[in-house]
């Protein structure tokens, strides 16, 4: 027994430093950081087959029409497109009842990969009677960044091109007429809205 004491503590001196393994469901990891919010990446940015969290199988799995994987007839995601767990937007508020929808501006990212980011604004539309928004946000990795706004007014002034170019995707990519623009969001009122729908 006393040969094996030098190995047991070196196991448990090993483990007692390995990180905390990530939540097995992305939806369980909170909505807000230190920093910022999680982004659970679904649909990487320029790729167009509609992928989904499937909740219940906790599994990302293609959206399926028809029978078919989904894929959008339009052009590739502008950005990387997920949801910030925890969070749900109450159907009897007029919401989809879905988590809120992120789209996280910077290069590709697998899809399951989960992000510390900072919310820049929001893009509210209204979906077949039902409010949809999508926070846009950008990582708080400087690594990850692509651009550095550090607000809506920033990003309105130096990267308008890109937040009309968000606007115009999402109002067409479905189907003419299937999404109708509503507004635009500030980074404080994105942040309130995203305390309003935690969980």
């Amino acid at each position: 027994m006393k040969k094996l004491w030098p190995f047991l503590f070196l196991a448990i001196l090993i483990y007692s430093c390995q990180p905390e393994a990530a939540p097995a469901d992305p939806d369980a990891y909170p909505a807000r950081t230190p920093n910022g919010i999680n982004v659970v990446v679904e649909i990487p940015a320029g790729t167009n087959i509609k992928i989904e969290y499937q909740k219940n199988s906790q599994r990302f799995e293609a959206d399926q029409r028809d029978g078919k994987d989904r894929q959008i007839d339009f052009l590739p995601y502008p950005g990387n497109y997920g949801f910030i767990p925890s969070t749900q937007m109450d159907k009897a508020a007029g919401g989809d009842g879905d988590p809120l929808d992120v789209l996280l501006l910077c290069a590709a990212l697998p899809t399951g990969t989960v992000v510390e980011a900072r919310p820049i604004g929001a893009l509210q539309l209204m979906d077949e009677g039902e409010l949809d928004t999508k926070v846009i946000a950008i990582p708080t990795d400087a690594t990850l960044q692509t651009i550095t706004p550090e607000d809506f007014t920033d990003f309105s002034i130096h990267y308008d091109g890109a937040r009309h170019i968000i606007e115009t995707w999402f109002l067409y990519y479905d189907g003419l007429g299937t999404n109708t623009f509503e507004g635009w969001l500030d980074e404080s009122k994105t942040l309130a809205l995203i305390a309003h729908y935690e969980q």
